[in-house]
Formats: C-alpha cells, sequence, structure tokens
C-alpha cells in the first residue's frame, strides 16, 4: 500500500491551532485539528482511523467553523486510503 506524503500547509496549521485552543470546540474537532497539527512538516505521518472517523464527522456537520472544517478536511487528505 502506498503511503500518503501530504503534509498539512502553514493556513490550515493555523487553523487548527485556533480550533484547538477554543474552548467552544467540541472534542471531534479537536482530534482532527491535533492531526492536522502534527502533520504539519512530517511527510510520513498518516492521521489514524480513529482522527480521520473524527474528521469526516466533522465535515457533516453544519454547526463546524471553517476553522474546524479546514484542519479537519487536512487531515482526512492525510488519512490511509481504504480500498
Amino acid at each position: 500500500m502506498a503511503i500518503n506524503r501530504k503534509v498539512t500547509s502553514k493556513r490550515v496549521a493555523s487553523s487548527a491551532a485556533k480550533t484547538i485552543k477554543s474552548k467552544s470546540t467540541g472534542s471531534k474537532s479537536k482530534t482532527a485539528g491535533g492531526s492536522a497539527l502534527s502533520q504539519r512538516k512530517a511527510p510520513k505521518k498518516q492521521t489514524s482511523p480513529r482522527a480521520a472517523s473524527a474528521a469526516s464527522k466533522v465535515l457533516s456537520d453544519k454547526r463546524t467553523s471553517r476553522a474546524s472544517k479546514a484542519a479537519a478536511g487536512s487531515a482526512l487528505a492525510q488519512a490511509r486510503k481504504r480500498k
């Protein structure tokens, strides 16, 4: 299986940091944000299945902020692809 070599951009890393610091952010958003932030300059790291599931739920929730969705999208893009 090919390894995903994507990394989080500087803009998305900033959004992820804001998401993690916010007191009103839910746990799933913080999980996805933490995963995205940890992959800022680490092309060999991949999002865990637990974090990918949380990111998917964040993206489908209409109440989620734009910053949280950006971090979740980045985390999901760096997940191992299932076949």
